[in-house]
């Protein structure tokens, strides 16, 4: 476990994991072990969305891949690169043709492997300092690979009616509950407020879009994407795909807490 204190804040870190963003002893992540998800935070990549309905098979134009929900990232683990004060780089690499056992296998899934034909390297960088805290993404990897990449934070809520303030509409938490799982979408958004008992900015560069998504009053994921995947029938999931023209390739997510 990573732990950093700077001013007000303090930053929990665990194996690459954000578990706790603390800020004036308000804590912003979701918990684990609290009603909503198992989690606190993942990376979606090299897909995002499901895949069932296409027998988990996702369209390239090099050899097999065979991906469940999200991805297989979520299945590899992170290696810790460096680490400072208020800096930390973690990373993940992959092999083209590797078979990664699926998680979800066998009660949520049928796909016990998982394949994508295409080396790879994830890197996780995180920063603190008196704005906010920031997480940086780079991608490595073959010329020209396919890839979606979307950022899966969750956020713990306070109040009864939250809102997610973006730049041309107001959207409550109802209106995210409703839209079930496929989520709901924010499209053509870089920088959105979550107002609740703390406001929270979130700003992103190099993603396109936010969905949001929550089944309980108590968390909030709120996403930064490169794609919608509910746009496209499964089987056609691969129109959404950005490709590697540079090595690496960035984006960012900065958490910007509002003053009281």
């Amino acid at each position: 476990m990573i732990t950093w204190q700077f001013s007000n804040a303090t930053v929990r870190i665990d194996a690459g994991e954000l578990v706790g963003y603390m800020v004036d002893g308000h804590e912003f992540i979701h918990q684990k072990g609290t009603a909503g998800w198992g989690h606190s935070d993942t990376e979606m990549f090299p897909v995002i969305g499901p895949t069932s309905d296409a027998g988990f098979r996702v369209q390239v134009s090099k050899g097999n891949a065979i991906q469940d929900q999200h991805g297989l990232l979520r299945e590899l683990e992170y290696q810790l690169v460096s680490e400072a004060s208020g800096k930390a780089v973690f990373s993940k690499k992959y092999r083209a043709g590797t078979p990664v056992r699926n998680s979800k296998f066998p009660d949520k899934s049928t796909a016990e492997w998982l394949v994508w034909p295409y080396d790879f390297e994830f890197c996780k960088t995180y920063k603190l300092d008196e704005k906010g805290l920031h997480l940086n993404f780079t991608v490595s990897g073959e010329k020209d690979m396919p890839y979606m990449l979307g950022y899966h934070p969750a956020f713990q809520l306070y109040t009864e009616a939250p809102k997610i303030i973006t730049p041309d509409r107001v959207i409550g938490l109802r209106e995210v509950m409703e839209a079930g799982s496929r989520a709901l979408p924010v499209p053509d958004c870089q920088s959105l407020m979550l107002r609740d008992q703390r406001d929270l900015e979130i700003v992103s560069r190099g993603f396109t879009h936010f969905m949001l998504w929550t089944e309980v009053p108590n968390m909030l994921c709120i996403e930064p994407i490169t794609f919608y995947p509910y746009s496209v029938p499964q089987h056609k999931l691969h129109e959404g795909f950005d490709y590697l023209r540079e090595s690496p390739s960035g984006y960012e997510v900065s958490l910007i807490p509002k003053p009281f």
